[in-house]
């Protein structure tokens, strides 16, 4: 009794599945509001130690979105991510205010993956994840010895059908984050590996060590779903005004135009795919002859404060 109050003085965090200190939510919890209904995935290597192998290929991206358990999984790969979006914003409420599923098949096989939210779809901001867990050892890819007491701010922490929670609270006094507005999620694959070349490190510097290699078409995070625990009524205001935001045409070869009704454009910013700002425009149209093919990012604000994102191709 007294190594086993010992060990978990140490590990301090919430326990697995069916433990006294777990705060594991599974799937059919009426706290659930809604699910993502929106989800794009960026593959990652199935080993980055050997690219030779190539990405991970198990699984399409609308496997994201839905209920946990409703659809199969879709697998992100070494460094892989997703981000998914809500038919109502997610917002700071009482305890935790959304939830993250993978489909680990036991309480001590994990994988996990960083956790961050945006409320404009542009600036992500992350959960501080802590991993105690040894790095002395390699945790090899079919090693049953994972423990949720040494994991925090992770997901993947537990075994599927049951979410880890995550609470915005955590996040409070971020000035580009409203956290009573979170319209995106995005999940980050831990790269598992102990070795400095491709640690994935925790907010203490710690790399955090987990199943690899997983090499593998099906290796890494494994996607399941992301629920809604508190939604945002900011976000369905927004809503209502962003139903007569429209983008066109999409995908675009020379100008994009932007159509607002009842307000009016205060700035129109143009992104790349990597989130780096190219211009901003204050007209409602912009040339896009001058841009390479590729995927760009729309910010547009209005005049009473609202901001409308909107993904475009450039073709």
């Amino acid at each position: 009794m007294f190594l086993l109050q010992t060990f978990f003085a140490f590990s301090q965090f919430a326990g697995p599945v069916g433990h006294t200190t777990s705060n594991a939510i599974h799937k059919d919890s009426t706290i659930f509001k809604s699910w993502a209904n929106s989800c794009s995935v960026i593959r990652g290597y199935q080993d980055v130690a050997n690219t030779s192998l190539g990405y991970v290929s198990v699984g399409v991206d609308t496997n994201g979105i839905g209920k946990a358990g409703d659809n199969p999984i879709v697998t992100l790969g070494d460094g892989g991510s997703a981000i998914l979006t809500f038919p109502v914003p997610i917002s700071d409420g009482l305890g935790p205010d959304f939830a993250v599923f993978e489909n680990a098949f036991d309480d001590s096989f994990l994988e996990l993956a960083f956790v961050e939210v945006s409320s404009d779809g542009i600036n992500y901001f992350r959960f501080p994840a802590i991993s105690n867990t040894q790095t002395q050892t390699q945790i090899g890819p079919f090693d049953y010895v994972g423990d949720a007491t040494m994991i925090n701010n992770l997901a993947g922490k537990y075994r599927a059908l049951y979410g880890t929670p995550f609470d915005l609270n955590e996040l409070q006094g971020i000035s580009e984050l409203d956290i009573q507005n979170i319209t995106h999620v995005k999940i980050i694959d831990v790269v598992g590996s102990i070795d400095p070349l491709y640690a994935s490190y925790d907010v203490n510097g710690n790399a955090i060590n987990d199943p690899y290699p997983t090499d593998f078409p099906n290796g890494g995070f494994d996607l399941d779903a992301v629920g809604v625990i508190n939604a945002s009524t900011v976000g369905l205001k927004q809503s209502n005004l962003k139903s007569n935001f429209n983008v066109f045409p999409n995908p675009v070869i020379d100008r994009v135009y932007v159509q607002l009704q009842n307000v009016k454009i205060q700035s129109v910013n143009l992104f790349d795919s990597k989130g780096q700002l190219l211009k901003m425009y204050t007209e409602n149209n912009i040339d896009m002859k001058i841009y390479e093919s590729g995927i760009y990012l729309l910010k547009v604000i209005d005049d009473k404060g609202f901001i409308h994102v909107q993904r475009i191709i450039k073709n």
